[in-house]
């Protein structure tokens, strides 16, 4: 993982670097997928601030924390014209509390995760359609024994999601605002970290995501995001996740976003609410 990042750092450093037209904080964060958006899921936003003509790009770095369990993840991804973008994350799920008790093969899970993400139509801002983009990803699991233990049909999945972002300036008693609607196409367990299917159900499922931000000043936001999730193992149910953030954006070079995430139950230990905090560097 570290090598893909210096290679993404390198590759960023040679990208044209973007210019002044797109609003700050409007490339989003980075989510845990890698893709451009919000912490939980993705926005209909490319990565960076290039417009037509451009590259943008991001590397991030995030770690949530619940006590029972850690996920790191890093990345990279990249956007030309603020039309296409293409993105990687490396996924580490630490085990933790579970591995102790049950004695498990394994402390740790990890995944690749590929992403490619188009925009189809309409402007985040300027246009009276809002942004909606297209997002394609394909993820592979790269420790199946637990997965496959508990039920889990696949090591690795496709999945796509449609998204739709619109800015509306002013729209929260004078402060501006952005509201975000996925419908995601998934059968991706714990995001695919506990493999995809199982065996009380391999089909992919229809998966709704929201969320709605409040952008304070230039540099501050403020807002709550949802996600639908799955639940296709019968060894444990999988809870639907929500949390409340804060993002920082000092300038179009960097975002520090701060969350409390309720995760509910995952792999069978309950109450899973911790922090999530993710840095992302843009050029």
């Amino acid at each position: 993982m570290r090598l893909a990042c210096l290679l993404g750092l390198y590759l960023c450093a040679g990208l044209a670097s973007a210019g002044e037209g797109r609003l700050l904080a409007t490339g989003g964060a980075t989510s845990l997928e890698g893709a451009a958006g919000g912490g939980i899921m993705p926005w209909a936003v490319l990565a960076g601030y290039g417009e037509r003509g451009e590259w943008g790009a991001d590397v991030f770095a995030t770690r949530v924390e619940t006590g029972d369990y850690r996920l790191d993840v890093a990345g990279v991804a990249a956007a030309y014209g603020n039309r296409i973008e293409l993105s990687y994350a490396r996924q580490r799920f630490d085990l933790g509390t579970l591995a102790r008790d049950l004695r498990l093969p394994d402390n740790s899970l990890s995944q690749d995760v590929l992403g490619l993400k188009l925009r189809l139509a309409g402007d985040l801002i300027y246009d009276r359609l809002p942004q909606i983009s297209l997002g394609l990803q394909h993820k592979r699991q790269r420790d199946f024994l637990v997965p496959s233990l508990v039920g889990a049909q696949r090591r690795e999945d496709s999945e796509g999601y449609l998204a739709a972002s619109r800015l509306i300036l002013g729209g929260a008693f004078g402060y501006n605002l952005l509201l975000n609607a996925n419908l995601r196409y998934s059968r991706a367990n714990e995001l695919g970290l506990l493999g995809f299917g199982g065996d009380r159900r391999d089909r992919h499922s229809w998966l709704k995501e929201g969320s709605v931000a409040v952008l304070l000043d230039r540099h501050w936001a403020v807002g709550i995001e949802y996600r639908e999730k799955p639940d296709n193992l019968s060894f444990a149910g999988e809870s639907d996740w929500a949390d409340l953030f804060v993002g920082y954006f000092p300038n179009k070079n960097l975002a520090v976003v701060l969350a409390y995430a309720r995760l509910g139950e995952i792999a069978t230990l309950d109450n899973q609410d911790g922090v999530y905090l993710s840095v992302q560097g843009s050029f």
